[in-house]
């Protein structure tokens, strides 16, 4: 991106970044946006941030890697780091043009706005908590020290740019950085499950919490958060994952079983002490989508981790089970939620070690994609 011709004077800042949207009418978000004013000269209320890691949302990472993989599965390094390249310098923010999805950056602050309500100081090191998909980014260093081999890109020379609606964590110094990161971008829905215990206990309840895919990043913090606030039901399908979670504490009760929907699970979930109050979502293979509902009673809640969960196989379930459920998008941003993430992983060895095993284990993972979500259509 080059810089805007249009004096900043002329422009007044907006907090959720409506001064930097170029290419696209009035009023238009940055997330809708085709590209981005990327000048380094910031606006009172703004923050410049030297850069220094990306850490793209997984299925934008899938949907790279497939596209430049060859028929015999070799990864072609050079050009997944020039679709990466293409996308900022065409849009000035790196976003999928097919599912809309972004990712979280790494760095140091640069460059503080006079009127920035942010809390902060030239030198914090943060880690952001908005996504890429809205950041003004630039970079300059070809991404060279990037393998194309995992979802977190190192790089020099880079630069973003904070609006007074952003949100950042502090960079913890006593936990692995890339660690750090994959823990802070999985807390969405846990710290909203949290918000609903809290408010159950509140009415002196004891609510019953069901997490399928229990043995994700989400699932496992969300147990964690729920504590001992709730009688707790972890679901996976991998038996070695029913092991750890057991041997962690993290759960009350634990079921190794398909997630698809079926009387098996629903029989199973309730001899367990179900059904649950609150249902988590955390499998990202689209699996649990209707399970998610059918292991829920009536007036309960589920929370659908995945950011990519299709919602209408949802409501399709809802009215299949004529099931009164209150349904939630567990992504967004509950206020906290990073470092409550994180403050978890410190007070826990158990939860630290099981997710710190599953960090340096998984493997990229492959899927189909159409273009429905693209965000410029």
């Amino acid at each position: 991106m080059t810089d805007s011709p249009t004096p900043m004077s002329t422009i007044p800042s907006s907090p959720v970044g409506l001064h930097r949207v170029l290419d696209a009418g009035p009023g238009v978000l940055p997330y809708r946006a085709r590209s981005l004013d990327t000048r380094h000269e910031i606006w009172p209320d703004e923050v410049r941030v030297d850069v220094d890691g990306l850490s793209l949302h997984g299925p934008f990472y899938r949907q790279l890697r497939m596209a430049n993989t060859d028929e015999a599965g070799a990864l072609d390094v050079p050009a997944l780091r020039g679709a990466v390249l293409d996308i900022v310098a065409t849009h000035g923010k790196l976003q999928s043009p097919i599912s809309g999805d972004g990712g979280k950056f790494t760095g140091t602050v640069a460059e503080v706005g006079s009127q920035s309500p942010l809390g902060l100081s030239v030198g914090d090191d943060i880690i952001s908590v908005t996504s890429l998909a809205v950041t003004p980014l630039t970079l300059t260093d070809g991404l060279a020290q990037w393998d194309g081999l995992s979802e977190f890109i190192p790089t020099t020379g880079a630069t973003a740019i904070l609006f007074a609606r952003s949100d950042v964590a502090r960079r913890p110094t006593d936990l692995d950085l890339r660690f750090a990161v994959q823990v802070m971008r999985t807390s969405e829905a846990p710290a909203i499950v949290a918000q609903l215990i809290a408010e159950a206990v509140e009415t002196g309840a004891t609510p019953v919490v069901c997490v399928l895919g229990a043995e994700k990043t989400s699932g496992s913090l969300t147990l964690a958060l729920a504590g001992q606030s709730a009688k707790r039901i972890a679901v996976t399908q991998d038996a070695g994952a029913a092991d750890a979670l057991r041997a962690a504490g993290l759960a009350d009760e634990v079921i190794v079983a398909d997630q698809a929907p079926s009387m098996d699970l629903l029989t199973r979930v309730i001899h367990a002490g179900g059904p649950a109050q609150i249902t988590v979502d955390c499998d990202d293979t689209g699996t649990a989508t209707q399970s998610a509902i059918l292991v829920t009673e009536q007036g309960g809640t589920v929370v659908y981790a995945p950011a990519d969960t299709d919602f209408q196989a949802a409501a399709r379930g809802a009215e299949a089970l004529a099931a009164n459920v209150r349904m939630i998008i567990g992504a967004g941003n509950t206020p906290g939620h990073a470092d409550a993430a994180i403050e978890a992983v410190r007070a826990d060895d158990a939860l630290r070690a099981l997710l710190e095993r599953r960090f340096a284990v998984e493997a990229p993972k492959h899927y189909e994609f159409d273009d429905s979500g693209a965000p410029w259509s």
